[in-house]
């Protein structure tokens, strides 16, 4: 049975180049090391891989501008064509594009391959380039359907409260692109956050993870105690930075980061919750972000006599 995963070790990456070049680069006698580019750590990679453990299909899709994001370097072996695979890797990757903001995917098909792509919604527009002199490329281009986000409305809720009441939040761009009560995806402006190293302010990136566990931890009072209200204050944090930010940045908390509960809350009294925000650049952490986050009873207003 077919395996789509995301290549993370040293091997698994030299594997993924390998059928990448074997595909792209090796029947017109390119050179290994070709088929990569300066784009590579900042993108997000999907490769599928069959029973006997070989990797049968690639892709990558990378971030070019506010929402905009082009799919490259898509391969799948002969031995598979026809069998739905290189379907599978494209829904993955739109799926994964959607996911962190990505609205429209623009890609150059190769005139062999504008037939697989019409299939998949694609619309083809001029003649982009020629590639060796021989192979013809086809700009296309495609809109993609919001990501399936299960709770649409508490979400448009917290990105109306940021915007609202925290103008820092609207200037930087910070959005919600995906919420399903155990997942909470959020991405701002790359453009506007950038400093003079063209690459993301740490302060932008500090901000984007402060507001996203935030924002989980309004998302899951809602939702856990809707007849129950506080203040949800920041009482402790901690960040590592691991790698620059060069592209769109994308914040993430997942519930089996988050500990504590609002039970205190229900009694009157504070609640912590402790969580987890990991900011990516492509498939790769950034920056880890710890978060405490004190929530604080509001006092009941007196009845009217």
């Amino acid at each position: 049975m077919n395996r789509l995963t995301t290549p993370k070790s040293d091997i698994e990456f030299a594997q993924y180049f390998q059928l990448r070049w074997q595909l792209l680069r090796k029947p017109w006698q390119q050179p290994l090391g070709s088929e990569q580019d300066e784009h590579e750590q900042q993108a997000i990679h999907r490769m599928v891989i069959n029973e006997f453990g070989e990797v049968v299909a690639v892709g990558r899709i990378e971030s070019l501008a506010a929402e905009q994001g082009q799919m490259r370097y898509v391969a799948v072996c002969d031995s598979v064509q026809g069998q739905g695979v290189g379907q599978q890797l494209m829904a993955e990757l739109e799926c994964q594009a959607s996911k962190v903001g990505i609205t429209e995917i623009i890609l150059n098909a190769r005139e062999n391959a504008l037939g697989f792509y019409l299939k998949l919604g694609y619309q083809q527009h001029q003649r982009s380039h020629v590639l060796y002199h021989e192979i013809n490329h086809y700009r296309m281009s495609k809109t993609l359907p919001v990501a399936p986000c299960h709770k649409e409305r508490q979400a448009q809720a917290l990105q109306d409260v940021w915007h609202n009441t925290i103008p820092m939040s609207k200037a930087m761009g910070i959005a919600i692109s995906y919420y399903d009560g155990q997942q909470l995806n959020t991405h701002c402006d790359a453009a506007f956050n950038k400093n003079l190293h063209n690459t993301m302010f740490a302060g932008s990136i500090y901000t984007l993870a402060t507001l996203t566990g935030w924002g989980w931890v309004y998302l899951a009072l809602n939702q856990e105690q809707p007849s129950v209200q506080g203040d949800i204050v920041l009482a402790h944090a901690d960040i590592r930075y691991h790698a620059p930010i060069t592209t769109m940045a994308y914040a993430q908390v997942e519930r089996r980061q988050v500990q504590g509960s609002f039970e205190r809350l229900v009694q009157g009294k504070k609640s912590r919750i402790k969580l987890v925000v990991d900011v990516y650049c492509g498939d790769k952490i950034a920056a880890t972000f710890t978060g405490q986050y004190a929530v604080l009873p509001k006092p009941k207003r007196p009845k009217a006599i």
